[in-house]
This record gives C-alpha cells, structure tokens and sequence, in this order.
C-alpha cells in the first residue's frame, strides 16, 4: 500500500514526535483505528519512534503521521525526551532508560 494512502494524504505529523522518543500505550481500545494505526499500537509500547517503524516495516515520516494521531485520540503517550534546556538529571534519566532498553535486546 502507499504511503499517502496510509496517511490520508498527510506528511506532516500534528504532534512533535523526535526519533528517539519513548512511547507508552494508554488504552487498549482500538475501535476505529485503521489497520496500519492497530499495527503500529501493538508494538510501540515502550519502544522508540524508529523502532516501531522498523518493526512495522513502514517509512519512519508514515509512522510519525500515524503514531501523530493515537496521541492525539490518547491511545499512547510519548515519554519527555531531552531538549537543548535539559537538566542533567534529565540527561542522565535518558542514557539510563536507553541503556535498560539496549540490554532486553
């Protein structure tokens, strides 16, 4: 299928979603989600941006667009990830959740 089939024609996600992002699942409704949306909820629980993209086998820009829209209907939430005004603490917070990740890998 094409990516602007998938998206309804949409490239730009309305939510800021950085690659590296944390994502965690708020509800387990899927009622009214399109097939690709369901897709992309089963595994993005405690996964990053790029890897729900990877595992779904799907442009990284497609899965913004969607990941967009189920935080939006609140079916995930995104975890903070740093900015340029970041403490240390939470820079520190970051390199932790990343390593605990890397090693369930």
């Amino acid at each position: 299928m094409r990516p602007y089939t998938i998206t309804s024609g949409r490239t730009e996600a309305s939510v800021d979603l950085p690659m590296e992002a944390t994502l965690r699942t708020q509800e387990d409704g899927t009622g009214g989600l399109s097939a690709a949306a369901r897709q992309v909820l089963e595994v993005c629980d405690t996964r990053s941006v790029a890897e729900v993209a990877a595992l779904v086998h799907m442009p990284i820009g497609v899965v913004r667009v969607l990941l967009s829209d189920l935080v939006e209907h609140g079916h995930i939430r995104v975890q903070a990830t740093i900015t340029n005004d970041s403490s240390r603490d939470e820079r520190i917070e970051l390199i932790e959740r990343t390593l605990r990740g890397l090693r369930t890998y």
